[in-house]
């Protein structure tokens, strides 16, 4: 099982993003839950990223929303990055 180590940064913006979005409170919760339990369910959609955020992957939080996440395989580490709407995370 992956462990989830949260930034200060990320916890940050996590607060900014949940001030702005309190109707994705328990959506935003179940999927760092579903990350941490089980990294390739399939509703997570977990992918890696190309271009310029090629070292990230990304986790859906629905359909709107993501959660960039740096996804150290060989440590099962997870270190979430950012998170916000499709546009908002890949400018």
């Amino acid at each position: 099982m992956p462990k989830i180590i949260y930034t200060d940064s990320y916890n940050r913006r996590a607060a900014t993003f949940l001030k702005k979005h309190p109707e994705l409170t328990n959506q935003y919760s179940k999927t760092l839950q579903l990350l941490e339990l089980n990294p390739s369910h399939p509703s997570l959609k977990l992918h890696k990223l190309k271009g310029k955020h090629a070292e990230l992957h990304s986790v859906a939080i629905n359909l709107s929303f993501r959660i960039s996440i740096y996804f150290i395989i060989h440590e099962e580490i997870v270190i979430p990055v950012d998170l916000g709407s499709h546009d908002e995370l890949y400018k």
